[in-house]
């Protein structure tokens, strides 16, 4: 069954661009144009991937984006962006967006951010599939444990200190992999190429918006970090990039 993807788009020049370009890719396209459709549509369906455009009629992208994460944390959505609007790309990354693009956009760069979210939306239903399928030892390899940090990479579950900690496909994907690589430090460039699967300048804030709030998800709860008494989780090497702190849940 092919792939889905539910544009929001307000002009019709830019949707009509997007639908032709995104049918080359083999994907099944629905488009509308205001964001209390686009609620409806994206709650009531199982769509791949989300293109959401900021500026819309009505109930704005701001907004659908943050009625979909109450309701689907997995659901993975693309904003895009007026090129000035850099309050909006960094709001709708704190909302929960797994990346944005700024308009205008090259067309074959919208085209590699959409492969790039598919390859993570295909691991994250592989993974889940194969969870009723696994054998014991299989499923202990597939859990990453650093003192009290728990995660499952089959079933999306991320426990610490006994609380359950609901994260977006690509805040699992960005503690994952920094688990997998406890105190090694990484610049933005580089998570931008190992979790999100490019390279382009430019993007920092998508890094930064996740780190911040991947970050303040592990907090709750947990005054001693707050306070300062404990280290954190996800420890910024300033000049440098970031790094997973075994500290931290110790």
């Amino acid at each position: 069954m092919a792939d889905s993807i539910l544009i929001v788009e307000d002009d019709q020049d830019i949707a009509e661009l997007v639908k032709v370009h995104m049918q080359d890719l083999g994907l099944q396209v629905t488009h509308c144009d205001n964001g209390e459709e686009a609620i409806i549509q994206a709650l009531n369906n199982d769509f791949s991937i989300l293109i959401l455009d900021i500026t819309l009629p009505g109930c704005s992208g701001l907004d659908v984006c943050r009625k979909i994460r109450e309701v689907k944390q997995e659901q993975a959505i693309l904003m895009l962006t007026a090129r000035t609007s850099e309050i909006d790309r960094v709001v709708g990354l704190e909302l929960g967006a797994d990346d944005y693009m700024s308009k205008p956009f090259s067309v074959r760069e919208l085209q590699a951010r959409v492969h790039a979210l598919l390859r993570r939306v295909h691991l994250l239903q592989n993974n889940q599939a194969q969870t009723t399928h696994t054998s014991t030892d299989g499923e202990q390899n597939s859990i990453i444990c650093h003192g009290e940090l728990m995660i499952n990479r089959r079933t999306h579950e991320v426990v610490l200190r006994e609380t359950s900690i609901d994260l977006t496909s690509t805040e699992f994907d960005l503690l994952c992999f920094m688990a997998q690589h406890p105190s090694q430090v990484f610049s933005r460039a580089q998570l931008l190429d190992k979790v999100w699967g490019y390279q382009h300048s430019g993007y920092e804030h998508t890094v930064n918006s996740h780190i911040n709030r991947l970050r303040n998800k592990l907090v709750i709860g947990q005054p001693e970090v707050t306070n300062k008494t404990m280290p954190a989780i996800i420890q910024t090497v300033f000049g440098v990039g970031y790094k997973f702190s075994p500290e931290g849940v110790a």
